[in-house]
C-alpha cells in the first residue's frame, strides 16, 4: 500500500501568511495561467487566474549533501491538503515523473532513481518499497526535478 502526502498545512499557512523561504525570501505571488502550476498541498493545478505563491522549498528536515532545494507552487489562499491511496491530480498532467526513494537518514538509495509514467507508478513504487532500505519516496518533475509529493509506504520498523 502507498499513500501520496501533500505539505503539511501547517508549513503551508505559514507561507502564506508570509514566512520566508528555504532561502529566507519572501514567497513570490503570480497569478496562474492554468497549467504547470501544480500545488504541493492540495495536489492540484493552481486554477487559472487565481493567484498563487512561487517559493524555495527544501523538503527534508536538515541541510546535507542529499537535501535538494528547489522552487514550488501553492495556492496564495488556504486550500485543503491533498493526499491518500490514489494518484493525486497533479501526477496526472504530465507524460513522466522521476521518483527515488530515501532511507531513514534522508538519504538518495541509489540504484531507486527512475522516470515512471503515471499508469506505471504503482508497480514502480511497490517495486521500490521491496528493498528494505526505503523509508520514503520522492516523486518529482522528470523535466526540472520540482518536488512535487512524498510517497509513504508500509511500515517497515515496528513502533518504539
Amino acid at each position: 500500500m502507498m499513500t501520496f502526502t501533500a505539505l503539511p498545512t501547517p508549513i503551508v499557512r505559514a507561507f502564506q501568511d508570509g514566512q520566508p523561504d528555504a532561502y529566507g525570501a519572501t514567497p513570490e505571488r503570480a497569478i496562474s495561467d492554468g497549467g504547470g502550476n501544480p500545488c504541493r498541498h492540495c495536489l492540484r493545478q493552481v486554477p487559472k487566474g487565481e493567484e498563487m505563491l512561487i517559493l524555495a522549498y527544501r523538503p527534508f528536515p536538515d541541510l546535507h549533501p542529499y537535501a535538494e532545494t528547489g522552487p514550488i507552487f501553492l495556492c496564495a489562499d488556504p486550500c485543503e491538503r491533498g493526499g491518500g491511496q490514489a494518484l493525486p491530480d497533479v501526477l496526472t498532467t504530465s507524460p513522466d515523473y522521476l521518483i527515488k526513494g530515501y532511507c531513514r537518514n534522508d538519504r538518495i538509495v541509489y540504484g531507486t532513481g527512475t522516470i515512471v509514467e503515471p499508469s506505471k507508478m504503482a508497480d514502480r513504487v511497490k517495486t521500490i518499497f521491496d528493498n528494505p532500505e526505503i523509508s520514503y519516496i520522492h516523486v518529482r518533475s522528470s523535466r526540472n526535478n520540482c518536488y512535487l509529493a512524498r510517497i509513504e509506504g508500509p511500515a517497515k520498523h515496528p513502533p518504539a
